[in-house]
């Protein structure tokens, strides 16, 4: 099975990868792209069993970094900037780990190199109340998974993957067998050395994904770590304010 990952390129530059989150695509960072890409070579990445990208039957940050790393030999990608939020974070995390040498500078968004409790589990029914009932549109779909997930916003996203797969059936567009059987490797930290490049973690003012009891864990694997907190934002920081993200990841970059 093949384990080449869908992607998006735009703009002209220094290459600079694009990683998003858990439930998302590379289209979820449109906002910041559409910024970064007057000066880099973006390239948003789907990860594997989202989006557009294989479904490949485990999850864990190993493979995902792994897979990253393929794509860039594929592309002839010797180093790159890397950006992922959350989910896509930690896959970048790993990678600046794992393989230091392919990763120029690391931009973390709103997440931490630590384990963190479930707290996807009602999301997580709703998805699997959906996939059995199999509704052959996106409002009925709204209708059954509202019943575990209350938030607008976070509906409006959800239900991005929602999608018709033939003339008569719909389905989810992510893996989500293996998301819910693999969740504990999602939520798990980050392992291995340390990645002594320059790293940026963009923090949430709203969100409790980064909180001060993560700053050991956080400089002993990332010793030339910064923390940039942005106000007025939740975990979503890169579309509530992609203005200001995109700023912030060109200044670092550019330092």
């Amino acid at each position: 099975m093949t384990e080449e990952l869908a992607f998006r390129v735009k703009g002209e530059g220094e290459p600079l990868v694009m990683l998003h989150g858990l439930f998302g695509s590379g289209d979820n960072l449109g906002g910041i792209i559409r910024l970064l890409s007057a000066e880099y070579k973006t390239i948003a990445l789907d990860l594997r069993g989202h989006g557009r990208s294989p479904h490949l039957g485990t999850l864990s940050y190993p493979q995902m970094a792994d897979d990253v790393m393929r794509f860039m030999d594929k592309q002839g990608i010797e180093s790159a900037y890397v950006f992922g939020h959350s989910m896509g974070g930690k896959t970048a995390m790993q990678l600046a780990i794992s393989h230091p040498n392919r990763v120029k500078k690391l931009i973390v968004g709103d997440i931490a190199p630590v384990a963190y409790t479930p707290h996807h589990t009602q999301i997580l029914a709703g998805m699997q109340a959906v996939a059995k009932a199999a509704p052959t549109d996106r409002k009925e779909a709204e209708t059954l998974l509202a019943e575990y997930e209350s938030e607008p916003e976070v509906l409006s996203f959800l239900l991005t993957n929602w999608r018709r797969v033939s003339d008569n059936t719909w389905g989810w567009r992510l893996d989500l067998e293996a998301i819910c059987r693999d969740y504990d490797n999602l939520i798990a930290g980050i392992e291995g050395g340390e990645y002594e490049g320059e790293t940026l973690f963009l923090r949430g003012g709203r969100s409790d994904y980064i909180k001060a009891e993560h700053r050991d864990t956080i400089l002993r694997l990332f010793p030339k770590a910064s923390v940039k907190t942005v106000e007025g934002t939740s975990h979503w920081l890169h579309a509530e304010k992609p203005d200001l993200i995109a700023r912030a990841i060109m200044k670092f970059l550019q330092l």
